[in-house]
């Protein structure tokens, strides 16, 4: 029997390969990713699926590669030349990364782009398909380069268990909707269980996309697609405490610490480590410390901005811009403030390695973050970590981290404002040592914590919740064994009774009421199932009895329209309760009206006994809230006049408290005596029909979403094939 595996999917493996005097190297990966997830994907038969960073020459190197990772349990998907330049580069790079670090400018929507995005994102799927992926494996996907991923996996199979995480930044809807693909890419994203971020804006901006570009409304930090909740969480990455912490208690990194510190004669020195990227804010830097040197002449000669800046896309024109003027501000700068014995600015456009960088950290006065857009960024919990013995030492952060929402303790900078960072180096190069010690004492215990370890394990533990979640809701849903059941309880009866819903369940919503009529279908179904004798169709719904009348008035249905303010039950003479006090219609009318003014596409609708306010063809984002404002606005009439407030599908219903749909069909029930019941609905006005029919009848939601009913089905066009199973 398979054991459970964990089946990682990135970009790239946590092992390189590079080729030198013509033998390949298979170098690991010092990333946070790989070093957090490496106990994972080494264990039980667990796999790494990703690019290995190389183009094979020969089929027979290809072989010798797939051979020497599968010792490492990797996977490797190779990609060619082409195809690298028009996924990576092209798609991932020149327009999921500038839309999603909002330079809108930057991005390039070129049709090969996406064309090559798709079919490399096919080529994972099939990769991970060939690994014989059952529904025991947990899939985890990682990053922006694989958004499609997720549904082309659920595609093969619906109960596949599939995490993805996002590393960069989620933009403001606004921003995202320009993508001309952003529907493809939102549905992929959708194919996963969980879609996690580092930050709660960035949850918050994915679901404001999946609300205002897919129209799908999210609940509970949740978003329905079809008959699965998929859910947003926020889980913000840590790094490996230990392995820092460790490093900065070795002998070779504090001899390197050493070293630095006689190098630099004691200068105080200011830390900044990047990728070269447009996002990091460099340019900015490097501004706010000329105007450092300017403002404050004194600092001269006593501090030191080691800079490192890492490599990266080199061949790309922006990144060949931003090099070319990093390199002229550093030489401006050291030119015109520098001395022969003093050079304000060392600047390295390389990699070091993890002693080196431990060093550094080690080392540095004063980490400073200027990032315009970053995810996370784990250069300052790296800081942080290597701190962990003296506990001095400051970080200035950019509030556009995505780490600056859990370091309260730093020394936060607006990074588009020079002076902001110019008066935050200011005041972290005076700042007392017991101070630094306090700040930096309350970051290291967060660090330490939330490491990437942790990460790990609150990843997996919320997957698991879900897929215990979905198994339970699965259990009620109506289909297979559970179906037979009830059709073979039905089939025993000779008296049936069934209760169903009009909106939302015989037919779907309309923008306009009146365009909601049965079709051909609806009236076939129902004709066929009431020309059994044994059975009784009563429709039950809040539209306007005269709506049903028009529709079914010719047929031998029970009709009850207005939530049970109109009935033809039993003699099919139509009549109203008696005695209903519409007093209470007044105020109600004057603040419906107050928000139908201020708010395009709603209106009124005025039934005898009750009031609603419909929104559907308001702009979604506006329609919800203004709802939750009249909501709000009308409660306090709620106890004063006994009314009920009804919160439907684009529509805020108020009636009076005696009149609902379980009071109504309880009356027929106890009159009409049936030995078989069935009720369906899909909105919150058909729980108090479940909540009154519950002990003696068949109740099913229309959706699953949360209800008194004992079973659901996915949607409103699965309601017809029910009925008609029901007939059988």
């Amino acid at each position: 029997m398979q054991t459970k595996r964990t089946i990682i999917i990135s970009n790239r493996l946590p092992i390189r390969i590079e080729k030198q005097d013509g033998k390949l190297l298979f170098i690991p990966s010092e990333g946070g990713l790989a070093t957090g997830l490496g106990s994972y994907y080494k264990k039980g038969g667990s796999i790494w699926v990703g690019w290995p960073g190389y183009i094979p020459e020969t089929t027979e190197e290809e072989q010798l590669i797939r051979e020497e990772l599968a010792r490492h349990n990797l996977i490797p998907v190779f990609l060619s030349a082409q195809e690298l330049e028009d996924y990576y580069e092209g798609f991932s790079n020149e327009i999921l990364w500038p839309i999603c670090h909002y330079r809108l400018s930057y991005a390039v929507f070129d049709k090969s782009y996406w064309a090559a995005y798709q079919q490399v994102n096919q080529k994972f799927c099939d990769a991970t398909l060939a690994q014989h992926i059952t529904e025991k494996d947990e899939i985890w996907v990682h990053d922006y380069q694989l958004m499609l991923l997720p549904q082309l996996l659920r595609q093969q199979n619906n109960y596949l268990t599939i995490g993805y995480f996002q590393h960069i930044p989620f933009p403001a809807d606004e921003i995202f909707r320009c993508i001309p693909w952003r529907n493809e890419l939102l549905k992929g994203l959708l194919g996963a269980d969980l879609i996690a971020f580092h930050t709660y804006h960035d949850a918050q901006h994915f679901l404001n996309s999946c609300l205002n570009i897919l129209h799908l409304s999210p609940k509970n930090n949740s978003v329905r697609c079809r008959d699965r909740r998929v859910h947003v969480e926020v889980f913000p990455m840590g790094i490996d405490f230990e392995k820092f912490e460790q490093l900065s208690k070795s002998a070779d990194v504090l001899s390197r610490v050493q070293a630095l510190q006689e190098q630099y004669q004691n200068r105080k020195i200011i830390l900044s480590i990047d990728r070269l990227d447009y996002s990091k804010g460099i340019l900015e830097r490097l501004a706010a410390y000329e105007n450092l040197l300017q403002t404050y002449p004194e600092l001269r000669n006593r501090v030191v901005l080691y800079m490192l800046v890492v490599p990266s896309r080199d061949n790309v024109a922006q990144y060949k811009l931003l090099r070319d003027e990093i390199d002229r501000m550093v030489g401006h700068i050291n030119a015109v403030y520098g001395s022969d014995e003093w050079i304000p600015i060392t600047y390295f456009y390389n990699s070091l390695s993890i002693e080196d960088l431990s060093a550094l950290y080690v080392a540095a006065d004063i980490c400073l973050v200027t990032s315009l857009r970053d995810g996370m960024n784990l250069v300052c919990k790296e800081y942080i970590a290597s701190k962990s013995q003296q506990q001095d030492g400051v970080l200035i952060l950019s509030e556009f981290a995505g780490a600056a929402k859990e370091l309260p303790e730093t020394i936060q900078i607006n990074p588009y404002s020079i002076d902001d960072i110019t008066e935050a180096i200011h005041l972290a190069l005076y700042m007392p040592r017991r101070e630094q010690q306090q700040r930096m004492k309350s970051n290291i215990t967060l660090v330490k914590k939330f490491n990437i370890s942790h990460w790990v394990k609150l990843f997996f533990n919320r997957l698991h919740e879900i897929k215990r979640e979905q198994k339970a809701h699965a259990s009620r849903k109506l289909q297979g064994a559970t179906l037979k059941k009830i059709t073979d309880k039905l089939a025993q009866s000779t008296r049936r009774l069934l209760f169903l819903d009009y909106d939302g369940t015989l037919v779907g919503f309309q923008k306009e009421a009146n365009a909601a009529r049965p079709t051909a279908a609806v009236l076939q179904v129902l004709a066929d199932l009431q020309s059994d004798t044994a059975n009784q169709i009563t429709i039950i719904s809040g539209r306007p009895h005269t709506d049903l009348r028009k529709w079914f008035g010719n047929t031998d249905y029970f009709l009850i329209g207005e939530h049970g303010a109109w009935s033809n039950f039993p003699d099919g003479q139509w009549r109203d309760k008696p005695d209903m006090p519409t007093a209470w219609k007044t105020p109600v009318r004057r603040i419906m009206s107050k928000f139908t003014n201020r708010t395009p596409g709603a209106n009124i609708e005025e039934k005898n006994y009750s009031l609603a306010w419909h929104y559907r063809k308001v702009h979604t984002g506006l329609g919800l809230m203004r709802a939750q404002e009249l909501a709000d606005a009308l409660r306090y009439l709620l106890p004063q006049y006994g009314l009920q407030l009804l919160l439907g599908d684009k529509v805020i219903e108020v009636k009076i408290n005696v009149l609902n749909k379980g009071k109504a069909a309880l009356e027929i029930v106890e009159q009409y005596k049936p030995d078989f019941i069935f009720a369906m609905g899909d909105d919150s006005t058909d729980e108090d029909m479940f909540f009154e029919l519950q002990d003696s009848a068949v109740t099913v939601k229309v959706g699953n979403k949360q209800t008194l009913a004992q079973y659901y089905i996915e949607n409103q066009v699965d309601v017809l094939t029910l009925l008609q199973q029901l007939r059988g």
